[in-house]
């Protein structure tokens, strides 16, 4: 497992972004329907490999259902992540995503793909990192994973969930839901996925939540510019074919490691 160190930023920093733009966010949901990839014509069919779908701050699974039908209709076995509400300790979300990863690896004896929304692209890249062993990509959409820098709405809301969870199990954590805290998921954060795990950062400059230039790899073949919203990334045609594609280039990689 490779654990050499990379740039992350522990400080959260307000972000100069245009939160405005996120009022088009329709835009994209019915660019999606407009699409040929949306029903699945012109992107490379899956091959029943396991995807786990991960949603963003403060949401839960229900508006990734787009996504995992998507997802069914292009040959993969899709899963929704279980966590919850995306609002609590990073180490208690991580560890529900965990046992969904232990689920869809042994229900499909495969190496699981982790395809993650904002927030929920940071859990999936923590994870990971703790069980290599069992991820083939990770697949990140507007993931701020290079550290928090976000609009000051944002961070406010980030530190109202602080409050309500510095003490986790009983402990107190007051550097909890920050790039401070010393659990388990923020160190995980501070390190470079492991050899052999794909990675793959899907951004938009017109972003008006967070700032993009810390939701991209050090491998700049790895990052990919969209054109649209934060928020509409989980509905947005260029994601889904870019999705498609490096889905179908990391499990055809993986099988000839094999």
């Amino acid at each position: 497992m490779s654990a050499q160190p990379y740039y992350f930023e522990r400080d959260q920093k307000p972000a100069e972004v245009p939160i405005w733009r996120e009022g088009l966010m329709g835009v994209d949901w019915l660019a999606l329907r407009y699409s040929p990839v949306y029903y699945g014509w012109g992107v490379p069919r899956g091959d029943g490999s396991p995807v786990i779908v991960v949603p963003g701050f403060l949401a839960t699974d229900c508006y990734l259902q787009e996504m995992y039908w998507w997802l069914m209709r292009v040959g993969y076995r899709p899963y929704m992540s279980r966590i919850g509400r995306n609002a609590d300790c990073l180490d208690i979300l991580v560890d529900k995503l965990l046992e969904t990863v232990d689920k869809a690896y042994n229900q499909t004896g495969r190496k699981v793909n982790l395809v993650g929304h904002s927030l929920g692209g940071v859990l999936s890249r923590a994870a990971a990192y703790q069980k290599s062993e069992q991820i083939a990509s990770v697949i990140t959409m507007g993931s701020p994973f290079r550290g928090i820098s976000s609009h000051p709405l944002v961070l406010d809301f980030g530190d109202r969930v602080r409050q309500r969870i510095k003490v986790v199990n009983d402990q107190t954590k007051p550097a909890c839901f920050t790039g401070h805290c010393d659990c388990a998921a923020a160190s995980a954060l501070q390190n470079a996925l492991p050899d052999g795990v794909g990675q793959t950062a899907i951004f938009t400059k017109s972003d008006g939540i967070v700032d993009w230039h810390y939701c991209i790899n050090d491998d700049p073949a790895t990052n990919f510019e969209v054109p649209g919203t934060h928020g509409g990334l989980a509905f947005n045609p260029f994601v889904y074919q870019l999705i498609a594609a490096r889905l179908h280039e990391n499990n055809n990689s993986n099988k000839k490691k094999v």
